[in-house]
């Protein structure tokens, strides 16, 4: 296992997770009825600065859904697909960890991904799987067809998942993005759906991109 990998996925993540949470925080502060926008382009910009620092050594990946799709699509040993879940854990729940020393366990509460209004958990967790679904496709796809773009599709996609879904599951289509939030800030609410959801989405997107890539993309 290289522990090079390992520790990119760690930083990367961190990194990612910061500079999203820290957004959050950001339009709390100074848009206290809410704006999609600095959320969406927090971890939209963040996914972007992740990538380009340390894809080039992991691949990326800075979500264990993505890295489920991974193995699933034989780009990834198992073995391998575990460290980097456990690296994204840690860097995740490090991101966290480090916003709390600015803030409060309250505030990092208040970055947990929960259902919305009107929104039921199993509401929820179906908006979450078709969402990481579409998420994964886009990002086996483009790093497969496109990888010179797959630095730039990849955060956009993002980006537009978080416009359209903040308000109904505070938009995650990552477990580690979800349990982060929730561990350091002591709230557990329908964390289930974060996790159930998003692994469930990347077993769909990633059977779907197979389906659709055919023989002409063998793994």
């Amino acid at each position: 296992m290289d522990t090079r990998k390992l520790l990119a996925e760690l930083i990367g993540t961190f990194t990612f997770f910061l500079i999203g949470l820290m957004a959050i925080l950001s339009e709390k502060a100074f848009f206290p009825n809410g704006d999609l926008v600095i959320i969406g382009f927090g971890f939209g910009l963040g996914l972007f600065a992740a990538i380009h620092i340390f894809g080039g050594i992991s691949g990326g990946h800075f979500n264990p859904a993505v890295t489920v799709a991974a193995v699933l699509d034989g780009r990834l040993d198992p073995l391998t697909g575990v460290g980097y879940v456990v690296s994204q854990l840690i860097g995740g729940i490090g991101a966290a960890a480090f916003v709390l020393t600015m803030s409060s366990q309250a505030a990092v509460a208040g970055t947990a991904t929960v259902p919305g209004n009107g929104i039921n958990d199993i509401q929820a967790v179906v908006i979450e799987l078709v969402f990481t679904a579409v998420f994964v496709a886009v990002i086996l796809t483009s790093t497969k067809k496109a990888p010179t773009q797959a630095g730039f599709i990849i955060p956009l996609t993002l980006l537009v998942i978080h416009f359209a879904i903040v308000p109904f599951t505070g938009s995650s289509v990552n477990p580690a993005r979800s349990i982060a939030s929730a561990v350091i800030g002591a709230r557990y609410d329908s964390l289930w759906v974060y996790i159930v959801g998003p692994v469930l989405g990347a077993a769909v997107g990633w059977a779907v991109y197979r389906y659709l890539a055919g023989e002409a993309d063998p793994a």
